[in-house]
């Protein structure tokens, strides 16, 4: 399938794990891609050799998502590299975890301005780019909706800013035929949370299906979002967590 045709997609924190997954689909799908990363250069790499084995162009910024003034300078990289943005995927974060007690100011200003901070500026940005079409996707998380135990606190919080986000920006720019959708992701295995982690057994249990999802069950779900038969969903918040939430 070949519906994103034409498109330019940019996916933040695209070198690994589900957004390295997310970047090659939309790639499959016909968009040229850019992604963004903050250390690995090497895996950024590998990344942008798929895409353009695809057949599609490929790009890698370099652009920590604690830095706004960075992931605005990302967005505009990718509209000026391929003539046009229309899909933009916000996906980078981190996990941070412990006691609340423990968390420290710094903790918390780099997961909100990770989580928080870098989804609104892009989406900023972005949106200068965007005509009739537009996308934007945002992966949230699983604890967003329930938090079954302890340690997540800041987690819960940052990834739950983006219901807000995505119900109040699907209003502000529906009209111009662009829509605004969080995925919300369960336990899925990647090297920020193995499937066969210290603890896994556990994350196992609290889901329906009795297992891991894998990060293009992720990446499905945001490329279906990012094509034209998904032009009446938005405002959502979209669970693909394997029935972590049922």
């Amino acid at each position: 399938m070949q519906d994103l045709e034409g498109k330019a997609a940019l996916v933040t924190g695209g070198s690994r794990g589900i957004g390295a997954a997310i970047a090659r689909r939309l790639a499959a799908r016909g968009a040229d891609v850019a992604i963004t990363y903050a250390h690995n250069g090497e895996k950024a790499a590998a990344v942008v050799a798929d895409i353009e084995a695809a057949g599609r162009r490929g790009l890698a910024v370099q652009a920590d998502s604690a830095d706004p003034r960075a992931v605005t300078a990302a967005v505009n990289q990718t509209a000026r590299a391929f003539g046009r943005m229309d899909i933009l995927v916000n996906n980078a974060g981190i996990f941070p975890y412990g006691p609340p007690e423990d968390v420290t100011l710094e903790e918390i200003d780099r997961t909100i301005g990770i989580h928080v901070k870098a989804v609104f500026v892009a989406s900023q940005a972005a949106l200068r780019h965007m005509g009739e079409g537009g996308r934007i996707i945002s992966i949230g998380s699983c604890f967003a909706q329930r938090v079954p135990h302890g340690g997540v606190t800041l987690y819960a919080m940052s990834k739950s800013a983006l219901i807000g986000f995505t119900k109040g920006l699907a209003h502000d720019v529906g009209a111009r035929g662009i829509t605004v959708n969080v995925v919300d992701p369960g336990s899925t295995d990647t090297d920020m949370n193995p499937a066969d982690a210290e603890g896994a057994d556990g994350q196992r249990a609290l889901t329906a299906v009795g297992h891991f999802g894998a990060p293009e069950d992720i990446a499905s779900m945001v490329a279906h979002l990012a094509s034209p038969e998904s032009r009446f969903i938005t405002g959502a918040s979209l669970a693909v967590d394997g029935g972590h939430n049922a």
